[in-house]
């Protein structure tokens, strides 16, 4: 096991320790932004947050922040759901009802029709295609695996500075759609920066092949595991409702609904929001006291092409995000940028979004980190 700490105004340094250690190192270690990998994952410590990243073996998801890892060390809540920024499918608009059956992987695993229940004669199936997907935005996949739970274990990349730590996380895609190609490459960056409760996150897609209407899809900030609000007491979606955004409390959520019913966006038929801010306000199962607000902020409110939040049967809301959703040539590339932590008011979201509005890209080496227009 590798233990290294990023000390401010020092150079970075390594430490080994013996493979005797537990897993994640319980020796008191000075003041600064810590990363401790193992053959598993990489878990960053800063003053006010902890966070994993699975490398293999994830406890639920492959990709994003790792399910119950995100801490915030001000409160003692962590995330409500099955982890932060989870990426899926390389997508487009379409329907791939002509061959979506015929679309496998290497080892003869489906990658999930998404128009498959027009023609399903099963109600529960149907109707859980239904609740999951819709019916009235078809979408088809352009590249595969669903990278959040079908992606190999990777070897992510760590950059340590002097008051950050980074992890960059890269895949190609492994099968395509009939006349379509494989290869495309996943690029993920995340930051962490000392004395601040949230990260910064980049997810980039370098394409080999062209498409009209290219899309990433991911889960934005989380979804949301409950049983009648037990863990969160309300949603906040700041591109809805008006000027003040709009502002869900947990009984909606109850009762499932498709995604497209209500509290969806599309840029094609809502006007553009000056932020794109998705948050909710966690609750504590046992005396049922609010607690932060845990966000997520699309820094680019123009690269969302749809996002909705649903609730699905089994007690799930999911905040799906879909990012870019426009033409593309082979060669060319499209990213978004992503701010996601934990705050104490809607206020505070949105004084650190202006901060940072603006940008879709997102670098770091050891002299620092950089967000890119």
């Amino acid at each position: 096991m590798r233990v290294a700490t990023v000390f401010r105004g020092l150079v970075p340094m390594g430490l080994w320790v013996a493979a005797a250690c537990c897993a994640w190192g319980a020796a008191e270690q000075p003041s600064g932004v810590r990363v401790i990998e193992t053959d598993r994952a990489i878990k960053i410590e800063t003053d006010l947050l902890e966070a994993v990243i699975p490398k293999k073996d994830p406890k639920h998801w492959m990709t994003g922040i790792e399910k119950g890892s995100f801490l915030d060390k001000k409160t003692g809540f962590r995330e409500a759901g099955d982890g932060l920024m989870v990426v899926d499918w390389l997508m487009e608009a379409g329907s791939d009802e002509a061959y979506g059956d015929k679309v496998l992987a290497p080892d003869g695993h489906g990658v999930g029709r998404y128009t498959w229940y027009t023609n399903e004669t099963d109600p529960a199936r149907r109707q859980y295609a239904l609740m999951a997907h819709g019916s009235t935005h078809r979408k088809r996949v352009v590249e595969g695996p669903q990278l959040c739970h079908r992606m190999k274990p990777v070897q992510p990349e760590v950059i340590r500075g002097k008051d950050f730590a980074a992890v960059k996380t890269t895949y190609c895609y492994e099968y395509a759609a009939p006349g379509r190609k494989p290869g495309s490459r996943w690029t993920q960056w995340v930051v962490f920066p000392k004395d601040v409760r949230y990260f910064v996150l980049m997810d980039r897609i370098d394409t080999v092949n062209d498409s009209n209407e290219m899309f990433l899809r991911n889960d934005t900030p989380g979804c949301v595991r409950h049983e009648r609000g037990d863990t969160f007491s309300e949603i906040y979606l700041s591109y809805l409702g008006g000027p003040q955004g709009l502002r869900i409390p947990a009984s909606e959520f109850f009762t499932p609904f498709p995604p497209d019913a209500k509290f969806g966006y599309r840029r094609d038929t809502h006007k553009l929001p000056e932020h794109f801010i998705r948050a909710y306000r966690l609750r504590d199962k046992a005396t049922g006291k609010d607690g932060p607000w845990l966000a997520g902020m699309t820094l680019e409110p123009s690269i969302v092409y749809e996002a909705w939040c649903s609730q699905r049967p089994g007690g799930i809301i999911v905040m799906i995000e879909e990012v870019y959703g426009k033409p593309i040539k082979a060669g060319q590339s499209f990213s978004a940028a992503h701010i996601v932590g934990y705050f104490d008011s809607i206020d505070e979201m949105h004084n650190v979004y202006g901060r940072y509005k603006g940008h879709t890209g997102l670098t770091a080496d050891p002299t620092g980190w950089r967000l890119v227009k």
